[in-house]
């Protein structure tokens, strides 16, 4: 049996951060000297070969894991300790769930690491979000398709990671739970609108892993706080204090 990569099994708290975006290097260290588990490096548009090399080699100054949402082939940059293949699972175009990533492995498929690449299985529900636009994700659908989704990409398909994406908004955390519930084997992890730390601590009671974004860039102070606010609901729930 082929065993899937364990990179990211422990990662609890991620801040994922945008090559397109700009980020000072105060900021920066303090992202990377956090205590997160790691740092996940990845955007919806303008993420180009140059601004990707340019990010990893200053978060590589710090010794925090480092991984690649790879959505352009063209942005294969090596030296990631990890890559992430994403697919959206309720896009209306099937290039954004099959033919971008056949496309990709075909021309890079004999260089890419193996044993450090996950596939990832993105059900985007916030319809206003640059995800859903760029993939035309149909953001509408029911709980019930949503959790669908989720076992399809677990039990079928046996992708390792289910990612639910909100994007800017802070997510229905009952559906969130019920999505992992239904999982077996792969890892949950939730996306979209955490701006403070009693929405970060309602994520990290509902879903494997807790990405923050945006709060980097919009108020640092506030996503620093998100990663002992996840840490403590990990300690909530394993009764450990």
């Amino acid at each position: 049996m082929i065993a899937f990569p364990s990179f990211y099994n422990e990662w609890r708290h991620v801040f994922k951060l945008d090559p397109d975006r700009e980020i000072s290097d105060e900021a920066l260290e303090a992202v990377c000297r956090s205590g997160t588990d790691a740092i996940l490096v990845g955007g919806s548009s303008g993420v180009t070969y140059e601004n990707t090399v340019d990010l990893l080699a200053r978060i590589r100054r710090y010794e925090v894991p480092c991984a690649l949402e790879l959505t352009d082939p063209e942005c294969a940059v090596p030296g990631f300790d990890g890559y992430f293949i994403p697919m959206v699972m309720n896009a209306k175009d099937t290039d954004w769930l099959i033919g971008h990533q056949t496309s990709a492995i075909e021309e890079f498929g004999a260089f890419l690491p193996w044993d450090s690449v996950a596939g990832e299985a993105y059900i985007v529900l916030n319809g206003e979000s640059t995800a859903a636009r760029v993939s035309g994700a149909d953001c509408g659908i029911s709980d019930s398709r949503a959790v669908a989704y989720g076992q399809l990409a677990d039990r079928l398909w046996r992708v390792p990671v289910v990612y639910l994406e909100y994007s800017g908004a802070f997510g229905d955390m009952k559906l969130v739970r019920k999505v992992r519930g239904e999982l077996r084997q792969a890892r949950l992890f939730y996306g979209g609108g955490i701006r403070t730390s009693e929405q970060a601590r309602e994520a990290g009671r509902a879903a494997d892993t807790v990405i923050v974004g945006n709060a980097i860039y919009d108020d640092l102070a506030a996503a620093l706080g998100t990663v002992e606010a996840v840490k403590f609901s990990v300690k909530e729930q394993d009764h450990v204090f």
